[in-house]
């Protein structure tokens, strides 16, 4: 039997696995994939997620394997700035910076810091019950019986739908398409990352390694058929942005709607509690999606510090990160429609600009700061 079994190798599993490892328990991640393998695009890891890395020892790897960016700029379809938000005052208060990886390569880097056979690929969980401990049955035939579970198995939790029951996946509108290309940049680009917002739809860029440019472009799906060319879509933008798109060769695009999750009552379960995405699935509009897993991890962590009994530790862990996730949930739902307005951008774009960087820095301060 194991003790303690986390559903899900994705960041947020991974880092769970990595702080568990830290504290000397005993867990094993089963995830569904055959393989960790460069799938998925490019990722965000805020100074937020950057100083959980450094109490793991991995911030330096990471910080190898991606790029570093020094600050966030929003502008109009012909890239003239509508505001800056710089880092470099924070990275020095929090000696940590935004740091732009490929998805596959973080998760690489953090299961490769655990025990290998720690990690069960190839295990898609079909059913879990709770008797006396919970019984996990997977696709592959195994059944595994488990104490504690953590689940880390993201907007979908087949772990939430079957204990919790709960939780409503909220469509944005928005559908957004991802993509990973060989590109030089600008070398005014370097350390940035660059959204620009035009009518009803938006497309940002950064630079992930030497070589690698990760690029995102959203719609509001109304406005546009469901087949239409990506080209046609943003040929009125700058023209930086249609040579990154000819560049990328279709097998490196892919595409989605964007979706997060209504808030739900409760996180946990007897023995059992959910974190990142299965809990609070926010839309990407403030980058922080992965960002949370990694700091609902780090608070388990710390909590593991002063208590040995996980369900006093599951109701303390949701009353300390509840407030923060909602706020990132909600703003982010918020984001997203402003970015995308179809009417009114002119007027949008002009107060956005009167926001003193004060005020953006104070945003940034308060999402990037740890809570214990």
């Amino acid at each position: 039997m194991n003790t303690i079994s986390i559903i899900g190798a994705g960041i947020g599993g991974l880092t769970l696995g990595n702080i568990l490892k830290q504290h000397q328990y005993d867990f094993t991640i089963y995830e569904s994939a055959p393989e960790i393998k460069p799938v998925g695009a490019g990722i965000m890891m805020a100074v937020n997620a950057m100083q959980v890395f450094d109490r793991l020892g991995l911030k330096e790897k990471i910080e190898n394997a991606g790029n570093k960016i020094h600050r966030i700029i929003i502008s109009d379809e012909s890239m003239q700035p509508i505001s800056k938000t710089e880092i470099l005052e924070l990275e020095t208060q929090y000696n940590s910076c935004n740091v732009a990886i490929h998805r596959a390569e973080l998760q690489k880097i953090l299961a490769k810091n655990l025990n290998s056979n720690s990690i069960k690929l190839d295990h898609t969980l079909q059913k879990i019950r709770k008797e006396e401990n919970y019984i996990l049955d997977f696709e592959n035939g195994n059944q595994i019986e488990s104490k504690i579970i953590f689940g880390a198995d993201g907007i979908k939790s087949p772990i939430r739908n079957q204990i919790l029951k709960t939780g409503t996946i909220r469509n944005s509108g928005q559908k957004c398409w991802r993509g990973l290309v060989d590109f030089d940049l600008p070398e005014k680009h370097h350390q940035q990352a660059f959204e620009m917002w035009g009518k009803g739809k938006r497309f940002g860029f950064v630079k992930i390694s030497d070589k690698k440019v990760y690029w995102y472009a959203c719609i509001n799906e109304k406005s546009f058929g469901r087949h239409s060319v990506i080209e046609d879509i943003f040929n009125d933008f700058d023209s930086l942005v249609l040579k990154i798109i000819e560049a990328t060769s279709t097998e490196n695009i892919i595409c989605n709607t964007i979706s997060d999750l209504a808030p739900i009552p409760q996180w946990y379960s007897e023995n059992l509690c959910l974190i990142g995405d299965a809990a609070h699935a926010t839309t990407p509009n403030m980058g922080q999606g992965a960002c949370q897993a990694i700091e609902d991890a780090y608070i388990i962590g710390k909590l593991l510090d002063n208590h040995q009994d996980f369900n006093t530790l599951f109701e303390k862990f949701q009353s300390i990160r509840r407030k923060k996730v909602d706020y990132i949930v909600n703003t982010s739902r918020n984001i997203g429609k402003i970015s995308q307005w179809e009417k009114g951008n002119s007027l949008r774009n002009f107060l956005m600009g009167l926001i003193p960087e004060s005020v953006n820095q104070k945003m940034a301060k308060k999402i990037i700061e740890l809570e214990m």
